[in-house]
């Protein structure tokens, strides 16, 4: 057989019973491959072998990759792994922006976790998480780490999962129960059960953690980290990711976890704001991941309000980076890498402003790094994602590189940094399969996902009444 063009996106979505063998040639593209051992190539090649990377390099062509392979044609295009988010708090997405100048933490606590939460039914739950995953793979992330905290129910995390599954996202679903209100408190003796029946197989798209806060001030002890969630890691053999790492009380607990030996390569602290240097050494020490959400910390104004890189770096720790909270952020991760890199910068001239001091400064592909293979690292996956690497699985971005807010091309890592936003994601690969193609998400409804998301955001503050008076603003739209 011949070397295919795929000139539409049935070329690409193969429905035969080989589809586990299924080639395809991206050729001609700008590769950022995001890999340390694998230098970045101005016009290479990409051959997907079912949901692998088979090989990477200048002209796989000639060398007879085409053959029985869908080419595609991608001159003036970037590959690029795809984007991972660390953090996010899925089932939020249909209270988009409905609070977009909260003041602080506690504002949101209590008009979204206390005043909202309690009333979402576990199809509230599942169309909430739906969207924010389509949303993401939308715009280039293909990997997602779901911050469950609304876990009312073994049905809640049932439809989460769901979610997940069915957008064809490289999921992974943290754990937790909710922060108030009535819940069954099936968290987290329900955890075994969500392990044997989803997670059974490390082989597949979706993964399990467990989720917790590292604390008991906000909702008490139940959901804080502790010997006993950790032994609940440990007995399951998954990982943790640690939500509201901020300040004095978090820096105690971290400096607990080291000396009770549960902190290790398996938590992942999130935020990681205003801690002390002596957490900081424990938490370099211990080998953790730090998942930063940058626009979180500046804009709700979280502890210091400055995300912490310089501290995670001098630590010796790359971190990850995420959305958290869509009903009051942004929820592409272009946003974050910029923000981030602006913050950093800033702060760097700003600290040596009138001294001979050097500026440290982090860069546009320091930040792509974080947004990628240390993002993968963060949710326990870089061995699998985060990098264009023969072997590992083919989540993949191609970016429109002669768009007119990128054109003309002069440095791909800028390009993608500096100028791209989600329109330009042209395509999406997960696990060797298009998700996203000519600028539109693959066998999605728009029209049925609008009317699922409306009546359920609609359910949602009818049932949520008074509870719910800082979203006033959406209740007389």
């Amino acid at each position: 057989m011949n070397a295919r063009p795929a000139n539409t996106v049935s070329d690409l979505v193969l429905k035969t019973a080989d589809e586990e063998d299924r080639r395809i040639l991206i050729r001609g593209a700008y590769v950022v491959t995001m890999d340390p051992t694998q230098p970045d190539l101005p016009r290479g090649d990409v051959l997907i072998e079912g949901s692998r990377i088979a090989a990477v390099g200048a002209d796989l062509g000639a060398h007879g990759a085409a053959t029985d392979a869908v080419v595609i044609d991608a001159e003036g295009a970037i590959v690029a792994p795809g984007l991972v988010d660390t953090h996010r708090h899925a089932w939020e997405a249909t209270l988009r922006r409905s609070i977009p100048d909260v003041n602080d933490l506690g504002e949101y606590v209590v008009s979204t976790l206390s005043g909202v939460a309690p009333v979402l039914t576990p199809d509230d739950v599942y169309v909430g998480t739906r969207l924010a995953a389509l949303t993401a793979l939308d715009s280039g992330i293909t990997c997602m780490l779901d911050f469950s905290h609304n876990s009312r129910t073994a049905e809640h995390s049932d439809r989460a999962i769901a979610a997940l599954a069915e957008t064809g996202i490289r999921g992974v679903h943290a754990s937790m129960g909710p922060h108030f209100g009535e819940w069954d408190h099936q968290w987290p003796a329900d955890l075994a059960r969500l392990r044997s029946t989803y997670f059974a197989s490390d082989d597949q798209l979706l993964t399990l953690r467990i989720a917790a806060l590292a604390t008991d001030e906000i909702a008490g002890p139940e959901i804080a980290y502790g010997p006993r969630l950790a032994a609940v890691a440990r007995e399951l053999g998954v990982g943790v990711s640690i939500d509201a790492v901020f300040g004095e009380s978090s820096s105690r607990a971290v400096l607990e976890w080291a000396r009770a030996g549960i902190l290790d390569a398996r938590t992942t602290l999130i935020h990681s704001t205003g801690l002390t240097a002596d957490a900081w050494k424990a938490m370099g020490e211990a080998g953790v991941t730090v998942a930063l959400a940058p626009t979180s910390d500046a804009q709700i104004g979280l502890e210091t309000a400055i995300p912490a890189v310089d501290e995670a770096l001098a630590a010796g720790i790359r971190p990850g980076l995420s959305i958290d909270v869509e009903v009051a952020l942004v929820s592409d991760m272009f946003t974050q890498m910029r923000a981030l890199l602006a913050i950093q910068r800033m702060r760097a001239v700003n600290a040596a402003y009138g001294t001979t001091a050097d500026v440290q400064r982090i860069t546009a592909r320091d930040v792509l790094d974080f947004a990628t293979l240390q993002g993968a690292r963060t949710n326990g996956l870089d061995g699998v994602t985060g990098s264009i690497t023969p072997g590992k699985q083919a989540d993949l971005l191609l970016i429109d590189a002669e768009a007119v807010n990128n054109m003309p091309l002069n440095d791909a890592v800028g390009t993608i940094v500096l100028g791209t936003d989600p329109r330009n994601v042209s395509g999406v690969f997960v696990a060797g399969r298009v998700r996203k193609w000519d600028g539109e998400l693959v066998g999605v409804d728009l029209e049925e996902l609008r009317r699922s998301v409306h009546a359920s955001r609609d359910g949602i503050i009818a049932r949520a009444g008074a509870g719910a008076e800082a979203l006033s603003v959406i209740r007389g739209r």
